[in-house]
């Protein structure tokens, strides 16, 4: 990572042909003492992420020589870049659109024209998630891994592990929706509740983030659509997870997860 969390923060890479637009968010970015890179097209990111990694990118999802979409999900596939957070940049206004992004696999995702107001808030607030440990659990007593049935969370590294200690990557988002079900096992979630704890923001009236996102961590945790064993749907409330959740801490914890 480029950046140091006490110094600064954070280093965005902003991704975009149009250079009057990066201009505009750079200048306002680093006015509120964010570090800011600026590129224009898909092979330069790809480049740049080859020697070193960003706390951040915001990406067009139309570039001269790639789809960002595409590109976003090629990153989403890379065990180096799956927790890397990633804002979309699209002038698609339309919800089919926004949930496009966000299957493949956004942090967030927004129309342009935009408000660089607006997506700064964004950014701090993806990077906060990124960084902090859920409210209320101090870094002290933060569990390097929690259990439960066959899977481990290693909270490190961010990725979980099976029964036969193999990792299965996460993305950031899908890290902190399965942290948030954890951390409230049980507990019925409702999707206002959920958008809360996870991206700090309200359900807009046909916003189906959280659903997506939740299909999502089903299929990495390989669980049934509607009513698998660890995230089961409670019709017109919310989601539950059905779980004993148990809190692995001390320097053998992650050594224990890879040898599970």
């Amino acid at each position: 990572m480029f950046s140091d969390t006490h110094q600064t923060p954070g280093h965005i890479l902003i991704v975009d042909d149009d250079g009057a637009l990066r201009e505009r968010i750079a200048t306002y970015l680093q006015a509120r003492g964010m570090r800011v890179s600026q590129l224009s097209r898909a092979r330069d990111l790809r480049a740049r992420l080859s020697q070193s990694e960003p706390d951040l990118v915001v990406l067009d999802t139309r570039l001269p020589d790639a789809d960002g979409l595409a590109l976003c999900g090629e990153l989403r596939a890379n065990r180096r870049f799956h927790a890397l957070p990633i804002v979309l940049l699209s002038t698609r206004h339309g919800v089919e659109d926004r949930i496009v992004g966000l299957e493949m696999g956004a942090d967030d995702y927004l129309a342009k024209p935009l408000a660089t107001r607006e997506l700064f808030m964004r950014i701090r607030a993806i990077l906060r998630r990124a960084r902090l440990p859920p409210p209320g659990l101090a870094v002290a007593h933060m569990p390097s891994v929690l259990r439960f049935g066959e899977w481990r969370l290693d909270t490190l590294a961010r990725h979980l592990v099976d029964e036969s200690g193999a990792t299965v990557a996460l993305s950031s988002a899908e890290y902190r929706l399965l942290r948030v079900l954890l951390d409230y096992p049980n507990r019925v979630l409702t999707r206002d509740q959920l958008l809360d704890l996870t991206q700090g923001r309200e359900a807009d009236l046909l916003d189906r983030s959280i659903d997506l996102l939740v299909s999502r961590v089903r299929q990495r945790l390989r669980d049934g659509v509607r009513q698998g064993r660890y995230i089961k749907t409670i019709r017109n409330e919310g989601y539950l997870f059905s779980a004993t959740v148990v809190e692995a801490t001390g320097p053998c914890a992650s050594a224990c997860c890879a040898a599970a």
